[in-house]
Protein backbone atom coordinates (compact mmCIF):
# COMPACT_ATOMS: atom_id res chain seq x y z
CA UNK A 1 0.00 0.00 0.00
CA UNK A 2 0.78 3.58 -0.99
CA UNK A 3 0.30 6.13 1.35
CA UNK A 4 0.97 10.09 1.11
CA UNK A 5 2.09 12.06 4.10
CA UNK A 6 3.41 15.20 4.78
CA UNK A 7 7.07 15.70 3.02
CA UNK A 8 7.45 19.21 4.12
CA UNK A 9 5.93 22.20 5.14
CA UNK A 10 6.69 25.95 5.51
CA UNK A 11 4.10 27.58 8.31
CA UNK A 12 3.06 30.92 8.09
CA UNK A 13 4.30 32.47 5.43
CA UNK A 14 3.45 35.87 4.09
CA UNK A 15 2.46 36.73 0.62
CA UNK A 16 5.12 39.66 -0.50
CA UNK A 17 4.11 39.19 -3.70
CA UNK A 18 1.04 38.63 -5.77
CA UNK A 19 1.97 38.84 -10.00
CA UNK A 20 -1.18 37.95 -12.06
CA UNK A 21 0.59 38.57 -15.16
CA UNK A 22 3.54 36.25 -14.48
CA UNK A 23 4.34 33.06 -15.84
CA UNK A 24 4.80 29.97 -13.10
CA UNK A 25 3.00 29.84 -9.75
CA UNK A 26 4.71 30.12 -6.60
CA UNK A 27 7.96 31.47 -6.29
CA UNK A 28 10.14 30.54 -2.58
CA UNK A 29 13.27 32.07 -1.62
CA UNK A 30 15.56 29.46 -2.00
CA UNK A 31 16.70 29.11 1.56
CA UNK A 32 13.06 28.12 2.35
CA UNK A 33 13.13 25.38 -0.43
CA UNK A 34 16.49 24.02 1.04
CA UNK A 35 15.22 23.91 4.68
CA UNK A 36 12.00 21.27 3.50
CA UNK A 37 13.41 19.98 0.56
CA UNK A 38 10.63 20.87 -1.77
CA UNK A 39 12.38 20.76 -5.08
CA UNK A 40 11.73 23.60 -7.70
CA UNK A 41 8.55 22.49 -9.76
CA UNK A 42 7.30 20.12 -7.13
CA UNK A 43 3.67 20.18 -6.74
CA UNK A 44 2.81 22.27 -3.13
CA UNK A 45 -0.58 22.69 -1.31
CA UNK A 46 -1.27 26.85 -0.71
CA UNK A 47 -3.21 27.04 2.16
CA UNK A 48 -4.48 30.88 3.30
CA UNK A 49 -4.31 31.20 6.77
CA UNK A 50 -5.94 34.72 6.16
CA UNK A 51 -9.00 34.28 3.76
CA UNK A 52 -9.19 30.37 3.93
CA UNK A 53 -8.44 29.97 -0.12
CA UNK A 54 -6.78 26.54 -0.99
CA UNK A 55 -5.11 25.78 -4.01
CA UNK A 56 -2.12 23.51 -5.82
CA UNK A 57 0.48 24.92 -7.45
CA UNK A 58 4.37 24.19 -8.41
CA UNK A 59 7.16 25.73 -7.03
CA UNK A 60 9.95 28.09 -8.48
CA UNK A 61 13.24 29.11 -6.38
CA UNK A 62 13.29 32.73 -5.61
CA UNK A 63 16.26 34.22 -4.62
CA UNK A 64 18.14 33.02 -1.73
CA UNK A 65 17.60 34.76 1.46
CA UNK A 66 15.01 37.24 -0.60
CA UNK A 67 12.26 36.43 1.80
CA UNK A 68 9.82 35.89 -1.23
CA UNK A 69 7.03 34.16 -1.20
CA UNK A 70 5.26 35.32 -4.48
CA UNK A 71 2.05 33.51 -5.94
CA UNK A 72 2.10 33.91 -9.46
CA UNK A 73 -0.15 33.25 -12.57
CA UNK A 74 -3.45 32.38 -11.92
CA UNK A 75 -2.90 32.02 -8.17
CA UNK A 76 -2.35 35.86 -7.45
CA UNK A 77 -5.79 35.40 -8.04
CA UNK A 78 -6.25 33.87 -4.50
CA UNK A 79 -4.05 35.90 -1.94
CA UNK A 80 -3.43 39.35 -1.56
CA UNK A 81 -0.27 40.63 -0.65
CA UNK A 82 0.49 40.54 3.34
CA UNK A 83 -1.90 37.05 3.77
CA UNK A 84 0.02 34.09 5.65
CA UNK A 85 0.25 30.81 3.83
CA UNK A 86 1.11 27.26 4.65
CA UNK A 87 2.81 26.18 2.08
CA UNK A 88 3.15 22.05 1.83
CA UNK A 89 4.71 18.99 0.22
CA UNK A 90 3.56 15.83 -0.18
CA UNK A 91 5.19 12.66 -0.49
CA UNK A 92 4.48 8.88 -1.84
CA UNK A 93 6.03 6.30 0.78
CA UNK A 94 4.80 2.34 1.37
CA UNK A 95 4.20 2.04 4.83
CA UNK A 96 7.52 0.43 5.92
CA UNK A 97 8.96 3.80 4.64
CA UNK A 98 5.88 5.79 6.52
CA UNK A 99 7.12 4.11 9.83
CA UNK A 100 9.93 5.80 9.97
CA UNK A 101 9.53 9.32 8.03
CA UNK A 102 10.06 12.27 9.67
CA UNK A 103 9.09 15.53 7.89
CA UNK A 104 10.54 18.86 7.54
CA UNK A 105 8.43 21.52 9.09
CA UNK A 106 9.74 25.11 8.82
CA UNK A 107 8.87 28.02 10.75
CA UNK A 108 9.02 31.52 9.94
CA UNK A 109 8.91 34.97 11.13
CA UNK A 110 7.51 38.33 9.26
CA UNK A 111 10.41 38.31 7.03
CA UNK A 112 9.90 34.68 5.78
CA UNK A 113 13.46 34.28 7.86
CA UNK A 114 13.64 30.61 9.38
CA UNK A 115 12.73 30.93 13.12
CA UNK A 116 12.68 27.05 13.99
CA UNK A 117 12.67 24.05 12.23
CA UNK A 118 11.03 21.04 14.08
CA UNK A 119 9.87 16.87 12.36
CA UNK A 120 6.85 16.54 14.20
CA UNK A 121 3.50 18.63 15.46
CA UNK A 122 2.81 18.74 18.78
CA UNK A 123 -0.26 16.86 19.74
CA UNK A 124 -3.55 18.92 19.95
CA UNK A 125 -4.94 19.41 23.58
CA UNK A 126 -8.43 19.27 23.78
Amino acid sequence: MQLNLLKAKIHRATVTHSELNYEGSIAIDELLLQATGIREFEQVHIWDVTNGARFTTYALRADAGSGIISLNGGAARHVQVGDLVIIAAFAGMSEAEASVFKPKLVYVDAENRISHTNDSIPKQAA
